[in-house]
């Protein structure tokens, strides 16, 4: 995600907007310009990169023609489809943790993979329920899986609101370049700046000999907020330059500190990717409108297959599962939500507190490190001797 914050990235994408405003008198600015950007500024970071992903592009193409088009073992092709770009995620995972030892495969995983394959899988979808509406010209397909505002990290895209904007021309007003403009610097704001000096806090609290219950509550607090500045940070300058380039890109935090329960939290934080799990996972599995025991068992599994695409860790096994239950027994006894206007001020503000709390016993998992995160835990309950 670190190319957002490299002097040269920013001047391209700047360049490639500015481009796009001098050229909108031509209808196909937004289409042909922009894929030839896209293949440049991967051609430019890693040839190799560029090489795979002109293939893997063309190969999932291909995949998607051919099932709008055959009328026959469409279920079978269309799971089969699936698995092949499930199993390469799984080979690029493995080689990010050290289990194989291929650098071009660490390559892929740190340049989008892991965000590609839900476009690829969404574009699928979109062929096997809609046939031969799910076509698209190759050109189009290119643009929708490599564009670079959100190649890396997201937002996540929809297949059939990209194609629908990319049908149209190069309309960016006034009033629009302002906001995306002022969204883009308020980005690298919360990155360059805020987050950096959090970080910096964060350090210097982990770096004392002994964690007691203040400062492990502290961290947690502290990390739930940097956790949010930092990926809300590139969301900002990707939504910011989506809509400059005249693509409308989904938002990916919906103020997530206003949750009330952990249902609504996932419907605010990192948006796309719980949308993307709920609308995938349901859609697939239960086409009805569930029953509260099958919400509750797919809430399971879309929680635990969301803690496994952030990474193939024991330790994200257990966050996906402690989510999941939790969403699970929502849904269960109904309090997926809370209607401020039918309940007291106490239970309203009993629900924040409750919620923010069991999101923040276990967001410091984000940091990936064992050994840091037992420490913090360790810490709670290594009361101070005052």
């Amino acid at each position: 995600m670190s190319f957002y914050l490299q002097m040269s990235s920013l001047l391209a994408i700047t360049g490639m907007v500015l481009v796009l405003l001098l050229t909108r008198w031509w209808p196909q600015n937004k289409r042909i310009l922009l894929v030839l950007f896209n293949l440049g500024f991967l051609l430019y970071f890693d040839t190799r990169v560029l090489y795979f992903y002109i293939i893997y592009t063309f190969i999932n193409y291909l995949m998607l023609i051919f099932l709008c088009r055959t009328l026959t073992w469409r279920k079978t092709t269309f799971i089969f489809f699936i698995v092949l770009n499930l199993s390469a995620v799984c080979l690029f995972r493995m080689s990010h943790m050290g289990v194989t030892n291929l650098p071009l495969l660490n390559a892929i995983v740190t340049l989008g993979i892991m965000y590609n394959v839900l476009k690829v899988i969404d574009a699928l979808y979109f062929a096997y329920f809609f046939g031969k509406d799910g076509q698209v010209k190759l050109l189009d397909y290119t643009n929708f899986l490599l564009f670079v505002p959100t190649f890396t990290s997201g937002p996540i895209l929809k297949f059939r609101d990209f194609i629908s904007d990319i049908k149209q021309p190069y309309q960016v007003t006034a009033e629009q370049f302002e906001a995306g403009t002022k969204r883009v610097i308020l980005g690298l704001f919360k990155k360059v700046v805020v987050v950096v000096l959090m970080t910096d806090l964060l350090q210097y609290v982990l770096g004392k000999d002994v964690l007691y219950t203040q400062h492990s509550l502290f961290l947690m607090v502290w990390f739930y907020i940097l956790i949010y500045m930092d990926f809300s940070g590139y969301s900002d300058i990707a939504v910011g330059f989506g809509r400059l380039m005249g693509y409308n890109i989904p938002e990916n935090f919906k103020k997530p500190f206003h949750s009330l329960t952990l249902t609504q939290f996932w419907r605010n934080w990192h948006a796309t990717l719980g949308d993307w799990f709920r609308d995938h996972i349901f859609i697939f599995f239960s086409r009805k409108t569930p029953s509260k025991l099958t919400a509750a068992s797919l809430s399971i599994v879309v929680m635990l297959l969301m803690g496994l695409w952030h990474n193939f860790t024991w330790l994200f096994v257990l966050y996906g599962l402690y989510h999941g239950i939790i969403i699970a027994l929502e849904n269960l006894f109904g309090k997926t939500t809370v209607n401020r206007k039918r309940v007291s001020k106490l239970y309203f503000y009993f629900r924040w507190a409750l919620t923010q709390g069991l999101i923040i016993l276990a967001i410091i998992i984000n940091m990936d490190d064992q050994t840091t995160i037992l420490r913090i835990y360790r810490g709670l309950f290594n009361f101070p001797n005052w």
